[in-house]
């Protein structure tokens, strides 16, 4: 079974980030950029400063999660820094959703939309062909380290179809709690990215390459129980 993994940057340790971005730079297939303003959720992460000075570090796509409440006044500045893709929150795109794919699309860039857990995919019914990558959200939007929403394998499924029947293109992203307890019930799903953050990778107390192999390991168990 085939499945990226996408390390969440705002739990890196932030006393050695070079050396763990160093390291998972040559591991992962893309890395996971959270972005909140303290309005659309009640935290503040990363920002347009943090993805210019990680670009020339990297050689693998950084991709944007925007938690704000006007992300088109991030847009532009994102893709100046080096952003190579950029997902929104079906929730607040709703008065100019086709004006902000199609500029991000314009740009050169992928675009994806994320759905939070109360969030139905038939918002996606009229731009579902317009995007690259759908993110489901499996905790509420805004902390790490929430717990798993067990409603959202269900939800995966039911995106799968989605796509199959529309003969769409997107990946299916998870983003929340992916972890040993959740890779058996997310990949089966249909999920194709995770989201690997603090309850699946990015643990403070223990080196970033040990955590990297329990995780590939855990995985392939998964897989095959």
């Amino acid at each position: 079974m085939n499945y990226q993994i996408s390390p969440s940057l705002m739990c890196l340790d932030m006393m050695k980030v070079p050396e763990q971005l160093s390291f998972l730079d040559e591991k992962a297939d893309m890395f996971h950029v959270d972005i909140m303003d303290g309005h659309y959720v009640k935290n503040i992460a990363l920002s347009v400063d943090f993805v210019r000075q990680i670009k020339p570090y990297t050689t693998i796509p950084i991709d944007i999660h925007l938690m704000v409440a006007e992300p088109m006044d991030f847009i532009d500045n994102l893709i100046e820094a080096g952003a190579d893709s950029i997902s929104v929150h079906a929730e607040v795109i709703s008065s100019y959703a086709f004006r902000l794919i199609n500029h991000v699309r314009n740009s050169g860039k992928k675009v994806g939309i994320v759905l939070n857990p109360a969030t139905p995919i038939e918002v996606l019914n009229n731009y579902a062909h317009l995007v690259d990558k759908v993110t489901v959200m499996t905790v509420d939007p805004g902390y790490a380290g929430q717990p798993f929403i067990p409603e959202m394998v269900e939800k995966i499924k039911k995106l799968k179809q989605f796509r199959e029947e529309g003969n769409y293109q997107f990946l299916i992203e998870v983003d929340g709690s992916c972890n040993k307890n959740t890779y058996n019930l997310l990949l089966n799903a249909g999920a194709e990215v995770l989201i690997m953050g603090s309850s699946g990778l990015l643990k403070k107390d223990i080196p970033l390459s040990d955590t990297w192999q329990i995780m590939q390991n855990d995985i392939v168990q998964s897989l095959s129980a």
